[in-house]
């Protein structure tokens, strides 16, 4: 699972563009990431997240590897610190990778993001909590369902951000679970002092002394450009962290296809096309597939 946000410092004029409808070519390489990219197409999301990093880290990534080390919230040393040494090669074999984006897709996001920068919109850092399926059955396993975690990530990152900016921001997430009321379900932020500002189903929000102000938006991602931004930066590093497990096993059974990992026919083939070998390598379920509450 990945839980992906984007830092900015936004002036009055950069508002309107954040929140504002985007328009001309620029709706067309930045918005709702569904329609954008796609298994085996996401060049785009590949480029916006490598000019996001140099832009906001000073940094040129020179591979995959660098640009998840760059991105990921949480060192990879702690993300690897609950992998069995036998599962290794499975989530961080980088051997066969390589970028696809083209020279010119690049030179677009480095201008679009000039053109935005020019709005009023400084793109300060983009980060991405990597929650593997080992961790998430563990907190499953302790009562914490995919949407609480997904909602204690996205408070992670909201506290990363703060302490960056070292001042409170304003932070738009989108709705997790269909949750109307947050307050139960807060982890990082729970102990602290809040108010409500609004619980409706479009929308629920809350001020945190300190902190700022958290929305949850209904489809924020089709009316905050900020949060169209990181969806395609978390598109782009679960297509590059899910095709290293499906090359792990295509290398050993090259009948086997590149798979999205999604609920769909041609992944669960996948799944029981790997059982015996999985089962040789003594890799365990629970580093491979995720398990749903109650089964």
């Amino acid at each position: 699972m990945l839980t992906t946000a984007v830092l900015a410092k936004v002036t009055e004029k950069g508002r309107a563009a954040v929140e504002g409808k985007l328009r001309g070519k620029l709706r067309e390489r930045l918005g709702d990431s569904k329609a954008l990219v796609a298994h085996g197409n996401v060049a785009l999301a590949e480029a916006w997240t490598r000019v996001l990093l140099r832009r906001t880290t000073g940094k040129d990534p020179q591979s995959i590897a660098e640009v998840i080390a760059l991105v990921s919230l949480d060192p990879e040393s702690e993300l690897r610190s609950i992998c069995p040494k036998q599962v290794e090669a499975q989530c961080w074999s980088s051997s066969s990778e390589s970028f696809k984006a083209e020279a010119e897709l690049l030179k677009q996001a480095e201008r679009d993001l000039d053109f935005l920068e020019g709005k009023g919109v400084v793109f300060q850092a983009v980060r991405s909590a990597i929650i593997c399926n080992q961790r998430l059955n563990r907190l499953l396993d302790a009562g914490r369902s995919r949407f609480v975690v997904d909602l204690h990530a996205m408070e992670r990152l909201v506290l990363s951000f703060v302490e960056q900016a070292q001042s409170p921001v304003f932070a738009v997430c989108g709705k997790v679970g269909g949750f109307r009321q947050y307050e139960p379900a807060f982890g990082p932020l729970g102990g602290r002092l809040r108010s409500v500002l609004q619980e409706e189903k479009s929308r629920s929000s809350y001020f945190f002394p300190g902190v700022g102000e958290l929305h949850f938006v209904e489809d924020a991602d089709a009316s905050d450009m900020l949060v169209s931004m990181a969806s395609l930066v978390g598109k782009y590093l679960r297509e590059v962290l899910m095709e290293r497990v499906a090359s792990h096993y295509q290398r050993q059974l090259p009948e086997l296809p590149l798979v999205s990992g999604y609920h769909d026919p041609v992944s669960q083939k996948f799944v029981a096309a790997t059982r015996l070998l999985r089962k040789k390598q003594k890799i365990d379920d629970d580093c491979f597939l995720r398990r749903k509450a109650g089964g």
